[in-house]
């Protein structure tokens, strides 16, 4: 299921913005880029996600900055092997009197560094950075019930196209079956016209044979019953979407068996109709946590 989420947060100098980004998967698969030296949220953010979510690929980005200025310091542990080495330099033939300006621009003596954060600032900007993570968990997961929303529709009008689709099968199969009985009967007097000493036994296998052959009616029951369960899932409120997967499955396996029964131009393009919406059922499914 699609959806997205950003959350801005401020403690003292810090700033931080926590984006989420989810798309269609078939399970849970959470992603996570963090800046260096927070790894150590990573953990919480694994431990909350699968209490929001059951299913998606989720995307998770956490962009953080300090207003504080960075404050240029000595090194004084590089300015002492620097001094020592000048010292022992001095005085040899070809060499100059360093300077204060060329000390300092040599690398490492002078190096940009963090201000110093007090442990309390630290412990309410670190209570901040999760409060405002699951602001954001919460604020995709609203988005994704208002994306659910709109395929509960969709998937309704599916399943709504599909019940019409079962109702003209069987009316167009109760038709067909007389008809078949009709047929069967003319060329069973004809048979028994040319070979009137055929055992009636065995004509009574075939015959029975043919009319199952030529019956859908289970194949329909069966249709009508799995429409029934993917309303009732819908209804329910938990996660559905393999339970409306597997029943696209079998959906399109009934769908199957009806079009190979069929022997009917009307039927037949019953079936293939049928195929035609269960696939974008199922297109839809893969929405649905």
């Amino acid at each position: 299921m699609t959806g997205f989420a950003r959350q801005e947060g401020r403690s003292g100098p810090f700033e931080w913005v926590w984006e989420m980004r989810s798309v269609n998967g078939r399970s849970l698969d959470v992603r996570v880029r963090l800046p260096s030296g927070m790894e150590d949220l990573e953990a919480h953010i694994r431990a909350e996600a699968p209490k929001h979510f059951t299913r998606g690929n989720i995307q998770l980005s956490l962009q953080f900055d300090q207003r504080a200025q960075q404050e240029l310091r000595v090194n004084q542990d590089v300015l002492a092997q620097v001094l020592k080495q000048l010292a022992a330099l001095h005085g040899t033939p070809g060499t100059a009197d360093a300077t204060l300006d060329g000390v300092l621009g040599l690398r490492g003596v002078l190096e940009m560094q963090e201000p110093e954060i007090a442990p309390d600032e630290a412990a309410a900007r670190d209570k901040l950075l999760r409060s405002t993570f699951g602001d954001t968990l919460t604020a995709l997961e609203v988005a994704r019930r208002e994306e659910g929303k709109r395929i509960d529709d969709a998937l309704r009008c599916h399943l709504d196209t599909i019940k019409a689709l079962v109702s003209r099968a069987q009316a167009v199969a109760a038709k067909r079956l007389e008809t078949v009985r009709d047929r069967l009967r003319a060329q069973i007097d004809e048979v028994l016209a040319d070979r009137p000493n055929l055992p009636e036994d065995r004509l009574a296998q075939e015959l029975a044979l043919l009319m199952v052959k030529a019956d859908v009616s289970e194949e329909i029951q069966r249709l009508e019953a799995h429409v029934q369960s993917a309303e009732e899932s819908l209804a329910a409120n938990e996660a559905v979407g393999r339970r409306l997967d597997f029943l696209c499955q079998e959906f399109n396996r009934e769908a199957n068996t009806l079009c190979s029964k069929a022997g009917d131009v009307a039927l037949t393009a019953i079936g293939l109709d049928l195929k035609v919406e269960v696939d974008r059922l199922r297109e839809q499914v893969q929405n649905v946590e």
